[in-house]
């Protein structure tokens, strides 16, 4: 288990209270709780953050998903266990999370505004925002995974 570089969050009090409002600002009752912790599930996978993903895999336990369908997060593409809205968002934050290299084109913008109204899609831009954010300061500054799960 690797020791935290540093505590950001003591050192940098207002930024870290600043980034924990915008996080606690994400409407998920607008998105769906499921959705959002599915996208920071992701997200977090993709950027290797052991911190998060075991943090929004126990949230997705706790809302009684199937243990099989939040394990198929990073194979949502071959797994049946997602339906159209999930796979574009998932699509969606794979691809912001992956600028510049990615092409957040039109057209896969389209796809995303088919499962999406305007409001929604500004709300996932700040969730998978607020994702990555999360998981470049727990990765860079070496955050440790709990030893115990909820600690």
């Amino acid at each position: 288990m690797s020791t935290a570089r540093l505590p950001y969050a003591r050192l940098a009090p207002k930024a870290f209270q600043g980034l924990l409002s915008l996080s606690n600002a994400i409407r998920k009752d607008l998105l769906g709780h499921r959705l959002v912790d599915l996208v920071f599930l992701r997200v977090s996978q993709i950027n290797g953050c052991a911190y998060c993903v075991d943090m929004h895999w126990r949230d997705l336990m706790q809302q009684d998903i199937d243990a099989r369908q939040a394990n198929a997060v990073a194979a949502w593409r071959e797994a049946p266990f997602f339906d159209a809205r999930e796979r574009a968002a998932l699509r969606w934050a794979e691809i912001v999370t992956a600028l510049p290299q990615a092409d957040a084109s039109d057209e896969e913008f389209a796809l995303l505004r088919a499962q999406f109204s305007d409001e929604e899609i500004a709300e996932l831009g700040f969730a998978i925002a607020a994702i990555n954010a999360w998981n470049l300061l727990n990765v860079s500054f070496r955050n440790p995974l709990p030893e115990q799960a909820g600690a």
